[in-house]
């Protein structure tokens, strides 16, 4: 999820602007920021929906540019204090109950986060999308399509990914990620904006497995304070991750 969860920028854009004006590599990069921000400290709900049962959490999380990542469940009570951290390309689980420290290998990467349909992976990653695909966009008179294609050099578990973005307002509206064969694995749609802390962001991400009936996971944005001043770099260590709240 390089969606992740995770933190906010909103950047305007000219929603009139034509194929010949618009910039898809900027746009792109624009949406990516979306959801990050010089850093921010998030309030959110993830419901994670299966055909057996229903998870509801209650989380918060900090981030600190692309590097820096903090997340810890509040409730319930059974998970209270379960926290991850995330600094560049390396992370860490911890667990209360056990007072340990697990770093996440790399072979765990595509496991799923916290039991839902995240990975490890999406919180982790820092390749930006302009970086490592090549991208062609059309258009209608109220939405952007752009597809995505890896380059050469890119190091990726995605054979394509079709990026949906509105105009007007200039927000994200859905991803759906493909496999080398051309089958669609998995899809992230972007709906209900809000307006936080002044900027104007799809409050609610939903990503759903294609090959899984029945499963999915939602994150509701409840609140988000951008840039502030009491996150640092401090937030982001192993003492933090194990410190009582």
């Amino acid at each position: 999820m390089r969606y992740f969860l995770i933190v906010v920028l909103f950047f305007s854009y000219n929603a009139s602007a034509n194929a010949a004006d618009a910039d898809p590599r900027k746009i792109i990069d624009d949406m990516e920021q979306l959801y990050r921000g010089a850093s921010s400290d998030v309030k959110m709900t993830m419901v994670v929906q299966t055909p057996q049962y229903q998870r509801t959490m209650q989380l918060t999380g900090q981030s600190l540019g692309k590097e820096y990542g903090f997340f810890r469940i509040l409730s319930p009570r059974k998970d209270r204090g379960v926290a991850t951290l995330k600094r560049d390309s390396e992370m860490w689980n911890y667990f209360p109950k056990i007072n340990k420290v697990i770093k996440v290998p790399p072979s765990m990467m595509m496991g799923s986060w916290m039991g839902s349909d995240f990975t490890n992976d999406d919180l982790v990653k820092e390749t930006q999308l302009i970086d490592a695909y090549d991208i062609v966009m059309t258009e209608t008179v109220s939405e952007y399509l752009f597809t995505l294609v890896p380059t050469q050099q890119a190091v990726t578990v995605w054979g394509k990914i079709e990026y949906l973005v509105s105009k007007l307002p200039l927000l994200p509206k859905s991803q759906t990620f493909f496999d080398e064969d051309g089958d669609s694995i998995r899809e992230i749609t972007f709906s209900e904006p809000k307006v936080f802390d002044g900027r104007m962001i799809p409050s609610v991400l939903e990503v759903r497995p294609m090959n899984k009936d029945g499963y999915s996971t939602r994150i509701i944005y409840d609140d988000i304070i951008f840039d502030s001043a009491s996150i640092t770099a401090q937030t982001f260590s192993i003492r933090n991750l194990k410190a009582r709240f």
